[in-house]
């Protein structure tokens, strides 16, 4: 189904055209490493500073939880967890619940909110160490596009295979001319997206079952 269930989330104005004057070869490459600069480093290199803010996640986690009901029984795993964010608010709306989290960046995770820790781990998307039908809920919002197509297919493959009944997938994307080359502009780190129409037959060729919307700049 697509569906927005980031409709709460702080819609941010973005200057696609200055980045695109302004972003270099050396830029993707350092961003990429998903380190120190991407995520609190100079603006060009990523996010400029990636801290904690309820007015982020907050209004957005209620969504989540009334979409796919979930309770203090649910085990919910986020893929590109970063720093634990919205694990944090779903943890502190749902006391009780099994939260999971995985992300490549070992600096996310060194870095991430310490009550959240303990459930966070540095892996890769493609491999996920959990058994199959273990997670009620699989979420994985602006992550998985970062990897080559083929790379993206196992990961896909790998939410469908954890997931017990729901998943729900973000992707950068493009409906128009326009937004491609806004995306175009815009994409620092993305090194699979694609129109809005080919993420669908993506998805069906991969055999996901779950929820799905974009990214679009």
């Amino acid at each position: 189904m697509e569906i927005d269930l980031l409709k709460s989330y702080p819609k941010l104005k973005r200057n696609t055209s200055d980045r695109a004057s302004s972003k270099t070869e050396k830029d993707q490459i350092i961003a990429r490493k998903f380190g120190r600069e991407f995520f609190d480093g100079e603006r060009r290199y990523g996010y400029g500073g990636y801290y904690y803010d309820k007015k982020y996640w907050t209004p957005v986690v209620p969504d989540f939880m009334k979409f796919y009901k979930l309770n203090s029984q649910s085990k919910v795993l986020d893929i590109g967890c970063g720093k634990g964010f919205f694990l944090y608010d779903l943890l502190n709306l749902i006391p009780g619940i099994s939260i999971s989290g995985i992300d490549i960046s070992s600096y996310a995770i060194s870095n991430s909110l310490s009550s959240v820790k303990p459930f966070l781990q540095v892996c890769d998307a493609k491999t996920l160490p959990y058994e199959s039908n273990y997670f009620d809920l699989v979420v994985s919002i602006n992550t998985i596009h970062n990897l080559y197509k083929a790379e993206c297919m196992q990961a896909v493959k790998e939410i469908e295979r954890v997931s017990k009944s729901s998943s729900y997938i973000i992707v950068d994307a493009y409906r128009t001319q326009k937004e491609k080359e806004r995306m175009n502009e815009w994409n620092l780190t993305a090194k699979t997206y694609m129109s809005v129409d080919a993420w669908k037959k993506f998805f069906k060729d991969a055999g996901y079952s779950g929820d799905y919307y974009w990214f679009i700049p």
